[in-house]
């Protein structure tokens, strides 16, 4: 029997593209369907979908959401699904004018994107003092690492070389069906090994300390080799959003503007590049598949850089 509806159609598309994702993507992807796209287009008969109606609900989402074109791009694909199946001819959505996002929307965003050098010496020496050391060292290894939030939280001490100063970045921690947690490889498929500063790895050191005093408290032994650097109370997987709640708790009575945890990495990433390193080395270090990713944020860090060249000019010229 032929699916009539844009959501039947996505059942049966969504049916073949939870085979061929991780379970983490999957999750998202679906998220993003039942929140956004059936709402809107679920009910359309197939084959009565037309510009107009694709075009009205793509200005919707790109006024609504920062993902806008994200949302246009996986609406898309059922309406690929029903090409396929011979339901209709044409995919309207290829016709659709993506409109600039709302200008407000993006300026926020892009405002507290990442810090400074000096907020960032600030917002970790606010850290320092936190009650809690474990948010102390999950903050200082992320602004000194790079690495995702979710490599982060993956890590167990044995991706730790103290020895050598060195990280060993090969999994991920990922978000399944139900909420659950799991480990799965790092976003680009590659483990990275990534060196460190000596300070850093000193901090790692004492909470490696604390960690094992405070969780025998509980009741919980920590040095089995398959230890979490950063766990929860129950000794298991911290909630990605959990550390959000942990800035929001840094920058109480603090004049710092709110980041997100992703602006973490995107801070290393801009300091590196002010601090000299060539864009190989960056791209290598933050694990990008895609040189554009890492010249994107170069290229970001050079406008910043040219007032002050000029700056440097004037002043070597007098």
């Amino acid at each position: 029997m032929q699916a009539e509806t844009y959501r039947e159609v996505y059942e049966l598309w969504v049916k073949r593209y939870e085979k061929t994702v991780e379970e983490s993507t999957f999750v998202k992807t679906d998220g993003l369907f039942r929140n956004h796209i059936l709402p809107a287009m679920g009910d359309y008969k197939i084959d009565k979908i037309n510009l107009d109606i694709c075009q009205r609900h793509v200005d919707e989402w790109m006024e609504k959401l920062v993902n806008g074109d994200k949302v246009k791009s996986y609406a898309s694909l059922v309406m690929r699904e029903a090409q396929k199946r011979g339901y209709i001819t044409t995919d309207p959505f290829d016709l659709v004018d993506l409109p600039h996002k709302n200008k407000r929307r993006v300026a926020h965003t892009d405002k507290d994107k990442f810090y400074t050098k000096e907020q960032l010496k600030e917002f970790l020496a606010l850290a320092e003092k936190h009650p809690n050391y474990k948010i102390y060292a999950f903050f200082r290894l992320l602004a000194y690492s790079g690495m995702r939030k979710s490599e982060a939280l993956a890590l167990t001490w044995t991706d730790i070389d103290f020895k050598n100063n060195e990280i060993d970045i090969n999994k991920a921690l990922g978000q399944g069906k139900g909420q659950k947690l799991y480990p799965k490889p790092p976003k680009t498929g590659k483990p990275r090994k990534i060196k460190m500063d000596e300070a850093t790895m000193v901090i790692l050191k004492e909470w490696r300390k604390k960690q094992q005093q405070a969780y025998l408290m509980l009741g919980y032994d920590t040095l089995s080799e398959e230890q979490l650097v950063f766990s929860n109370t129950r000794n298991s997987y911290i909630q990605p959003t959990k550390t959000n709640d942990w800035v929001k708790s840094i920058l109480r009575n603090s004049d710092l503007p709110y980041v997100s945890t992703h602006a973490f990495r995107h801070t290393h990433c801009s300091l590196l590049f002010e601090a000299g390193a060539s864009i190989k080395s960056v791209q290598d270090r933050m694990g990008h598949s895609d040189i554009k990713t890492t010249m994107d944020v170069y290229a970001h860090v050079t406008a910043n850089a040219k007032e002050d060249a000029i700056q440097k000019f004037e002043t070597y010229m007098i």
